[in-house]
């Protein structure tokens, strides 16, 4: 069968895609930003790529009209202030795409809305299903609540939040229940459910057998990873103070956490688990989420991270804009030192950032970190998927990767961090010696004054790091 995905770039998209070939299907991969799209060699011959914009009637054009199924896992929730229209208009513009098409079936993964009273996040969500639902195609949306799994945005909140904070005084919103589901589950729900004629024209909430409010289950996580822990609830924050909290607690963006803030005052519970039997699935329990989580993180394993979706900067840019690096009216840093091993600088250039840190003054890079959160921006806390494999549209800590080709020798990376201007970090490795160049693009006189405020410490960071890049490995 041919195959629409859409978010074929997504946390979901990256782990179903897999899954499908393996299923004998061939897939057609929807994506903003194809420079972003990297499936691993052994699925090219089963997949095909489509440049989509679902805010852009005459992108969809492009789609196959011989398709028999289709996938939609597109969300804006972070990308705008004014998602809710953003995401029904994207919905509105596939489904009349999709009536061009032979398309027989289109499964939808969505949030759990059985509350009268639904937050901003969850009531977008239930107007896409309903949007997507109009369609001259049978329909079936899967309604999910926290998601748990290696690189999910559940699973990141709750492990910064257990692993930094010994003790935590917390909104009352943290004794709201929910009913999380691993991330292996999700993927088995979504492919079974697929021209499964038991689901047509139907919507169902999926979950695993736990229902915990969110308290339980951050002291469950302390539990698993054997931390002692003391969470006292309190009455008095505020929807906006429990945002900054999140937010800077956390790798969230500001944006993300305010949604996610007026979306856990709502009870996500399942009403029922009849698609289980239908589908012959018995969904696994929270505590042994978090250790297959954790398992795939300790074997760097994790097949996609939602710190690597534009969600988690909260921008929304084409790669293909930045990654001719501009010289008219930019300051520049070039550093150029010869290398005695290309091999190893290549090893230390693809390693760099996360837990490997930056190489010299890894204390001032913290410093720019908290600056940053300070002012709105993401922070070092996103850290990097893989400790040393980089794929275009990844992240490293508050830079975006444009391009990465390591048989090249060369590693561009955007500055996603709150600056009066734009910012390009280059590392590239010719014959013997490496070009290291970092440059910035004003805007403004505000700009040039902090080009100018920070030099001294551009000098002594990137000397440091690059003398650090290229030191002989047999050097003392």
């Amino acid at each position: 069968m041919k195959i629409l995905l859409t978010g074929a770039t997504g946390y979901i998209g990256k782990r179903l895609l897999p899954v499908l070939v393996e299923a004998g299907h061939e897939v057609i991969c929807c994506v903003r930003d194809p420079k972003r799209f990297n499936p691993p060699e052994s699925l090219k011959g089963n997949i095909s790529v489509i440049k989509t914009d679902l805010l852009d009637q005459t992108s969809l054009q492009s789609i196959p009209v011989d398709i028999d199924g289709a996938y939609y896992l597109v969300h804006s929730m972070s990308s705008s202030g004014d998602y809710t229209s953003l995401e029904e208009t994207s919905a509105t513009n596939f489904r009349k795409a999709l009536s061009n098409t032979s398309v027989k079936h289109v499964v939808y993964l969505s949030g759990i809305v059985n509350e009268s009273k639904l937050s901003k996040h969850l009531n977008s969500r239930k107007n896409v299903e309903l949007e997507l639902s109009k369609g001259d195609y049978n329909f079936t949306a899967l309604r999910a609540g926290i998601i748990i799994g290696s690189g999910s945005a559940s699973f990141e909140i709750i492990r910064d939040l257990v692993e930094k904070l010994p003790v935590m005084i917390t909104p009352k919103w943290l004794n709201t229940k929910c009913q999380p589901i691993g991330i292996s589950d999700v993927i088995a729900f979504l492919s079974k459910s697929l021209f499964n004629q038991n689901t047509f024209n139907q919507d169902f909430d999926i979950g695993g057998p736990d229902v915990l409010s969110y308290k339980e289950m951050l002291l469950t996580f302390a539990a698993v990873r054997n931390l002692k822990r003391k969470i006292f609830v309190v009455p008095v924050m505020t929807p906006k103070l429990s945002s900054y909290w999140l937010y800077f607690v956390t790798s969230t963006s500001y944006k993300l956490a305010t949604s996610l803030v007026h979306s856990m005052k709502v009870e996500v519970v399942c009403r029922d688990h009849r698609l289980d039997a239908i589908l012959g699935i018995k969904p696994i329990g929270y505590k042994e989420s978090l250790k297959r989580a954790f398992s795939k993180i300790e074997n760097n394993e994790i097949l996609s991270s939602w710190k690597d979706s534009y969600s988690s900067s909260g921008l929304s840019f084409n790669i293909s804009d930045f990654i001719l690096v501009p010289t008219f009216g930019c300051f520049k840093d070039i550093r150029t030192n010869p290398i005695k091993n290309r091999e190893v600088c290549i090893q230390k250039i693809w390693s760099i950032g996360g837990d490997t840190g930056w190489y010299f003054g890894n204390w001032l890079w913290h410093i720019r970190g908290f600056i940053d959160k300070l002012v709105g921006g993401v922070g070092l806390r996103r850290g990097r998927t893989h400790p040393s494999i980089i794929n275009v549209g990844d992240t490293i800590d508050f830079w975006r990767v444009l391009y990465a080709n390591r048989k090249e020798g060369r590693l561009l990376l955007f500055a996603e961090m709150k600056l009066p201007g734009e910012a390009w970090l280059e590392f590239k490795v010719v014959q013997d010696k490496l070009i290291q160049t970092a440059t910035f693009r004003p805007l403004g006189l505000l700009g040039r004054m902090y080009w100018y405020a920070v030099l001294p410490f551009h000098g002594l960071i990137f000397k440091g790091m690059i003398r650090q890049l290229t030191k002989d490995p047999f050097q003392a």
